[in-house]
């Protein structure tokens, strides 16, 4: 898509749309042309293969925005991928909890770890009544292990157990042991 503007419109402090290519046209000097580059859409967050011991690949989900999905055969009770990113205080967890979308673990009574921040991938596993993954903390590292066999192209989930005295959370897992909530009743 290609848009004109004349220098006067330029001058008068006219503002380009972020990402616009300015060229100016020799022959007439007083007109701009500039090329609209296309709108930045979301891009597909990605698993660090540093901190996982299967293929993992994330897509979308029908719990919750994005998921992670096996890519080979994930026997029981094996690490899969280690939760990562910026260990924060109970504080700092208090003030980035209001965001619209937050990746928040609770380490233990101080620390928390921010997954928006540096994380593995593992914080776009989705939540499940009935899960196929649970989180072992172990010495300061959340894992994430097998609680069963896991198939190519199955979403890995894991019961988030939010607390009872936290505002209600309903769950969308679909589980036919779905509670209703992510809260633990």
């Amino acid at each position: 898509m290609l848009l004109c503007m004349r220098w006067e419109e330029r001058k008068s402090g006219f503002a380009l749309p972020r990402g616009t290519r300015v060229s100016y046209n020799s022959r007439n000097p007083k007109t701009v042309t500039m090329s609209a580059m296309p709108a930045v859409a979301e891009s597909v967050p990605q698993i660090n293969p540093k901190y996982c011991c299967f293929r993992l690949r994330v897509g979308p989900s029908s719990i919750h925005r994005w998921g992670v999905y096996a890519e080979e055969r994930i026997p029981a009770r094996r690490k899969i991928i280690e939760y990562t990113g910026e260990r924060i205080s109970r504080r700092e967890t208090k003030r980035r909890a209001d965001r619209p979308y937050n990746y928040l673990f609770s380490l233990d009574s101080y620390w928390c770890i921010d997954g928006s921040v540096g994380g593995s991938g593992a914080e776009y596993i989705n939540h499940s009544c009935d899960p196929n993954v649970y989180a072992w903390i172990f010495k300061g590292h959340i894992l994430y292990m097998s609680a069963r066999v896991i198939e190519p192209g199955e979403e890995l989930t894991i019961d988030y157990m939010f607390a009872k005295d936290v505002p209600k959370v309903p769950c969308n897992c679909g589980s036919p042991k779905c509670r209703g909530t992510i809260n633990v009743k």
